[in-house]
């Protein structure tokens, strides 16, 4: 049995046939049980405690229903581009914005930039467990007004979303998590990918966040107030590339080749944050020093945390400094290299474990400690120490990213921190007779 909020009795659903139990029972609890007195407690659970006995002592035994034939190149719908927009917004299959219908042919066009046979499964992607392909991945990517040959890109991408360790199934948390990817290699010059200033909001970026979005929306069953519960909502995925000349200029290896891949492969990494708006922030109005910065980054990575959530989740933590050429420069020019200024923000963005004790407490309502977490192995040894020593918030300097991009004219700093998820990074496989197409 499930014993679920109102809100997140689809979810519930949804999670229960992705691990395997499509008939597991769902007992709907009514309202905020954190602000519920006890008797109002008492009172809504002699309602659900009968169909939680119903539930275990009743099992249904019901077995999957199959599931309908579809023919993927079927026309589900007819009419000019208004009425096409009115017809997939009914359905829930937009973002709330206007898209570009998906006709044949366009599809057909974004099939010609993939060796992958149309039909041929990509990943199957939680919460709705439905298998993402070329077509499909395609018609999203028409919808969100994308070119045809950032099809390989995409396809990564998917992959890459899909793979177990990213944990895809957790989007659905009322705390809003918003995906994003970044992108390294030779494609970023070859398909225009922005990395420069406003690179969120330029180019190609735009539109492959929103499909992206479509993806999660369509394909992951990712749908806002159903399955997608962020409690005032999202912004909209957005992509990135990193700036790899200045990476050069300075002596830094960019993103992918930190992680293993060759300089010249491409690659495509999911990441996850919880906020976007208000994280860009100045050095100093002087001229700044390598020691300045980075006392203003362990700032800033403590402010845009939640402390206990970090903690709480241990390794399952992800965040990524971004950095502006110029501030990066000041850094290498100290002799930091990424991982340094990584190391450096780990460990000296710190908290008292008393003060860590009390987060977690009011956090869980229970008397959960720094203790309990090393314990359970979601912190180091080294985090168990006297309430009045300080620790780091985050388990590992691992689990911090430095990444170089933005206005190559600016002294800024940006944190995108999440918790639940980790980063994965696939290879861009791009079809035969690329360069031609």
């Amino acid at each position: 049995m499930v014993i679920a909020a109102p809100t997140f009795v689809r979810t519930a659903s949804l999670l229960s046939s992705w691990a395997g139990l499509p008939d597991l029972g769902i007992a709907e609890y009514p309202g905020a049980i954190q602000f519920h007195t006890d008797a109002e407690i008492r009172e809504n659970l002699e309602m659900v405690f009968p169909r939680i006995v119903d539930g275990l002592t009743n099992p249904s035994g019901s077995e999957v229903a199959p599931a309908d034939c579809w023919n993927p190149r079927e026309i589900v719908f007819e009419g000019n581009q208004d009425e096409v927009n009115a017809f997939y917004h009914k359905k829930g299959w937009t973002d709330g914005l206007p898209i570009v219908a998906p006709t044949e042919e366009k599809v057909d066009e974004f099939l010609n930039y993939t060796d992958r046979p149309p039909d041929a499964e990509i990943a199957v992607l939680p919460q709705a467990n439905l298998r993402a392909t070329p077509r499909n991945i395609a018609v999203n990517a028409a919808m969100a007004g994308c070119r045809p040959e950032f099809m390989p890109l995409l396809i990564a991408a998917v992959e890459a979303v899909g793979e177990p360790d990213f944990q895809l199934m957790n989007l659905g948390s009322t705390v809003t998590k918003t995906p994003w990817l970044l992108i390294n290699g030779p494609v970023v010059k070859g398909l225009g990918i922005e990395y420069g200033v406003a690179a969120r909001s330029r180019g190609p970026n735009p539109a492959l966040g929103r499909a992206l979005g479509l993806i999660l929306n369509n394909i992951a069953g990712f749908r806002p107030g159903e399955t997608l519960m962020g409690t005032w909502g999202y912004y909209l995925p957005f992509v990135l590339a990193e700036d790899e000349d200045a990476c050069d200029d300075i002596g830094w290896e960019p993103y992918h080749v930190e992680h293993g891949f060759s300089k010249h492969t491409s690659t495509v990494t999911a990441r996850t944050t919880s906020y976007w708006g208000g994280q860009s922030v100045p050095i100093t109005p002087l001229a700044p020093s390598a020691e300045s910065i980075l006392k203003v980054a362990c700032k800033h990575q403590e402010r845009n945390t939640i402390i206990e959530f970090a903690l709480r989740f241990g390794r399952r933590n992800m965040v990524a400094v971004l950095l502006t050429p110029p501030t990066a420069k000041v850094l290498a020019e100290a002799g930091y290299s990424k991982r340094d200024v990584a190391k450096y923000v780990w460990e000296n963005t710190r908290i008292s474990v008393g003060e860590a004790n009390m987060c977690l407490q009011a956090f869980t309502g229970v008397g959960l400690t720094v203790h309990d977490i090393v314990e359970e192995g979601m912190l180091p040894k080294s985090f168990d120490v006297g309430p009045q020593e300080t620790i780091p918030i985050f388990a590992s300097a691992d689990l911090i990213d430095v990444v170089v991009c933005g206005d190559a004219h600016k002294d800024k700093i940006m944190s995108l921190w999440c918790n639940y998820f980790r980063p994965v990074s696939k290879e861009i496989r791009l079809p035969a007779g690329w360069d031609n197409l």
